[in-house]
């Protein structure tokens, strides 16, 4: 009969239990043997919870994705708009709206998919093994072999060995040595002991007995148990949590603030005209188109459309910068950023060990150090770690100090972080045997009796002890990682034991580094002139930290570390805040903090991490930024992916967000404005004419017209005063603008009115009144963008071809509609060709006026949309 699997162990609670249990305990309750599962076992499991190979990139589904754009706010006002037209009986307004609702949602989700297959072509997925104790039935003795980790299931008995990737979240049986690399869990830059006998632990990252997926074995062998694969682990339930609703990003506010700030002026105005039209005229069907009209003028019906537009724009800009975009909206968000939070390693250092230097107890250079440890590191068994590369890349021939081909290893007592030190064994030709031991100078020095000096060996007297640990101290101070190398001649026989790391002769130290990039200070600077701080934040200690930052430029006068957070509350969190720029020994939970206290004070923050660990602040950052080289679990929480982990690539995005920005809020600004003078000139008309100026669908029309010129915003200049400091949303500026210029936009319609009225006697003909108001409003809008896209002359700093041509095509539409046969479909009558003078007359002189308008903003602003 077939074994029924239990329920599988998912979440924390379980894996503690998993861990105080017994093993054979363990075992029963996965229904297992110490000797495997049966081939068939194994395939029934896997068919009860699927392959075990996280998606690493996993896409949401079309109607998940249709959904959250349908959600944003100015979708959210067009709806609004299609729901007015249907009410007031206009089915071709209400269709047109549509489309361009369908336009928005499909151009998002086009971008969207585009981000997607680029973030998935950064890294191919490489098809990884792991060696599992199986059984063919339950007859047969169990044999090893190599499976993909996707075939891995609850179950299984894993062997593991240095170079293997846990391949589920395990319960050792039984251990040897075994260290494991969790850094892509908890941060932590050295590996962790792990042991089957061992206790205590206060969390599953903590347990001895615990290997949890996605950790790597650094060390040592182990057979584990799995306890749960795929989305049940412990790195699975990090992953959902980070998969949670963001928070509201600037961008999010932004969008939601203008949305608002134009509803309460539809909600206002609207009311307004019908109450007076209706009044007035007594003619309450002829007010409620007249309101309809309002509410249409004032709605800019593209504006889904360009910011879409603009911010694909921006995405495909930031792709050829090597910044992929996962979340469109973080295009303008990272250009909002006033500060970026992140770590030395990979993003302001080359990830990369350098030896720097090779010198004696007393600080004297001397290649006889790094001899000695280019001989142990090639004499050793165990895998090497960074430092042994760097070794053995850089040093491996900087004298004739050594002969290795003299030296046969015979023996070694391995590297753990309890011990912090590493020994090999070699034997000479002749048969004596030699000692080297490397490792932490805190670990290596008292067990010194005496050093080399001038060739000699010398006694290590107090005052040349404290002179060697003075050196050590003062490298470390410098942020540098000192390698103390010591060696002792051994008898010709006999075991080998860590008593035998006693007596040793001090040879001298080598220095590392990870070096800073060349480009480090220039981006750092480049970020602070455009109003960029730069924070730190490293789980290293203090003094690298400060080195770090002072070669690239940060300010480290005030180190803060980790531990000082813990007893802080928020308010003085926020008061550090203020003042210091690196943080050393910091954990996950930590950054988190300081993301979340920094926009608690108003920031838009930018936070750059590569681990599961960090998926929690890239998440609360309002812009989350990960390398191609992250963890799959950091890459779904952040919103932009590095294919170049380069400071200066993040400096470069800043910029292009900042165009970004300018050019939506160009377009908002200036739509609005225009929006609202129509509006205005409309409540007049409810007063003064007999009938509608405009109908609700030539206002659609016109707003189409004007809009799809705008769609060549994207490829417009932005001034440089622009782009050189953080920019937001600012629905201040917006008001103040609407206010300005919309009543003049007003003013320039009722004169054009009073031509209509008295010039061309058009106030008997409603449809040549129409298309004389239709002309003079579209052009008169097309202007004013020319004028406003810019703080300076707008003949001295000229807009894009596209632009030009884009505006060119729009006036040429809209004169044709008004000017030829083609006006009857849209209920306007043909003008005569002599009103183009008033046309021409009009179009300069609001040019003009909103030229000294600007110039006035200006001067009491001192800035500009």
């Amino acid at each position: 009969m077939p074994t029924v699997l239990p329920t599988p162990l998912p979440g924390t609670t379980s894996l503690r239990q998993v861990a105080a249990d017994p093993a054979f305990a363990v075992l029963r309750t996965l229904d297992t043997r110490p000797h495997g599962l049966t081939e068939a076992e194994a395939t029934r499991r896997q068919d009860r919870h699927g392959a075990d190979v996280p998606d690493l990139d996993p896409r949401p589904s079309a109607l998940v994705a249709a959904w959250s754009a349908l959600r944003s706010p100015f979708v959210a006002l067009l709806s609004g708009l299609a729901v007015v037209f249907l009410v007031v009986g206009d089915l071709r307004g209400a269709g047109t709206v549509a489309v361009m609702v369908v336009a928005s949602v499909g151009l998002r989700r086009w971008q969207q998919v585009r981000s997607e297959r680029a973030v998935r072509s950064v890294r191919p997925r490489l098809v990884t093994t792991v060696t599992v104790r199986r059984r063919a039935d339950d007859d047969v003795e169990p044999c090893d072999r190599e499976v993909p980790v996707g075939d891995v299931v609850p179950g299984d008995l894993v062997l593991l060995a240095p170079g293997d990737v846990v391949p589920g979240d395990l319960r050792l049986l039984t251990s040897a040595d075994l260290f494991v690399d969790q850094a892509v869990l908890t941060g932590e830059s050295l590996p962790v002991a792990k042991s089957a006998t061992g206790t205590g632990g206060t969390g599953p990252e903590d347990s001895p007995v615990l290997c949890l997926a996605g950790s790597e074995v650094v060390a040592g062998t182990a057979t584990a148990v799995v306890v749960a694969v795929g989305p049940a682990t412990y790195s699975g339930a990090l992953a959902r949590r980070a998969a949670r609703d963001r928070p509201e990003s600037s961008f999010d506010r932004g969008v939601r603030d203008v949305s608002r700030t134009l509803v309460r002026f539809m909600l206002v105005l609207v009311p307004i005209v019908l109450a007076v039209s209706g009044t007035v005229s007594g003619d309450w069907g002829q007010a409620l188109l007249f309101a309809a009209a309002v509410a249409v003028g004032l709605t800019p019906e593209m504006l889904p459309v360009v910011v879409t537009t603009t911010l694909a724009r921006g995405a495909r800009r930031l792709a050829r910068a090597h910044v992929i975009v996962t979340r469109l909206n973080a295009v303008q968000d990272l250009g909002a950023a006033d500060v970026v939070c992140l770590d030395k390693t990979g993003t302001l250092t080359e990830e990369r060990l350098l030896a720097t230097h090779s010198i004696d107890p007393w600080g004297h250079p001397d290649d006889e150090a790094a001899a000695y440890a280019v001989l142990a590191v090639r004499s050793q068994i165990a895998p090497v770690g960074r430092l042994d590369e760097a070794v053995l890349d850089q040093l491996a021939d900087p004298s004739d100090t050594l002969d290795e081909a003299l030296y046969t290893p015979v023996d070694e007592i391995g590297f753990d972080q309890v011990r912090r030190r590493a020994t090999a064994v070699v034997r000479r030709r002749d048969g004596e045997r030699l000692m080297i031991t490397k490792g932490d100078p805190d670990e290596v020095l008292p067990r010194c009796d005496e050093a080399r000096l001038d060739g000699d060996a010398v006694a290590l007297d107090p005052g040349r002890r404290f002179a060697a640990e003075d050196l050590a101290r003062a490298h470390a101070d410098q942020g540098l990682r000192l390698l103390a190398v010591a060696a002792k001649r051994l008898p010709r026989l006999g075991e080998v034991s860590e008593r035998d790391e006693q007596g040793l002769t001090l040879v001298g130290f080598v220095g590392f580094v990870d070096p800073v990039r060349e480009s480090a200070p220039a981006a750092v600077r480049d970020l602070a002139r455009h109003g960029v701080e730069v924070l730190l934040l490293t789980g290293d200690n203090r003094h690298v930290a400060a080195r770090v930052a002072h070669q690239a430029g940060i300010p480290a006068a005030d180190v803060v570390v980790g531990e000082d957070l813990d007893g802080l509350d928020d308010a003085r969190l926020g008061r550090l805040l203020e003042r210091a720029r690196v943080f050393a020994r910091v954990t996950p939970a930590h950054k988190a903090r300081v993301v979340t206290a920094l926009r608690a004070r108003g920031r838009v923050v930018g936070f750059v991490g590569d681990g599961v660990n960090d998926a929690p602040a890239l998440r609360v950052a309002d812009v989350g930024i990960a390398p191609d080289s992250a963890t799959p679990a950091a890459k779904r929480a952040a919103d932009l992916v590095l294919t170049d982990p380069d400071l200066a690539v993040l400096a470069a995005g800043v910029v292009e967000g900042r165009r970004t920005l300018g050019n939506t809020l160009k377009y908002v600004t200036i739509t609005a404005s225009s929006n609202f003078g129509n509006v205005l000139t409309l409540v007049a008309a409810a007063v003064v004419l007999p009938f509608l100026p405009m109908l609700p669908l030539q206002l659609v029309v016109q707003n189409l017209l004007y809009d799809a010129a705008q769609l060549a915003l994207p490829w417009d200049r932005v001034d440089p005063e622009y782009a050189a400091r953080p920019r937001r949303w600012d629905t201040s500026d917006l008001i103040r603008i609407m206010l300005t210029f919309g009543p003049l936009s007003s003013l320039f319609d009722l004169a054009t009115f009073g031509v209509l009225w008295w010039g061309l006697d058009a106030g008997s003909a409603p449809d040549r009144f129409r298309a004389g108001w239709f002309v003079e409003g579209l052009l008169t809008q097309l202007a004013i963008v020319l004028v406003l896209r810019t703080r300076g002359a707008p003949w001295r700093r000229l807009p894009r071809r596209p632009v030009v041509l884009a505006t060119g095509a729009a006036a040429g539409v809209g004169l044709l509609l008004a000017f030829s046969p083609l006006a009857g479909r849209l209920s306007m009558q043909g003008l005569p060709a002599v009103y183009l003078l008033w046309i021409g007359a009009a179009v300069l002189g609001y040019a003009a006026l909103a030229q000294v308008l600007k110039a006035l903003h200006l001067r009491r602003r001192g800035r500009w949309l």
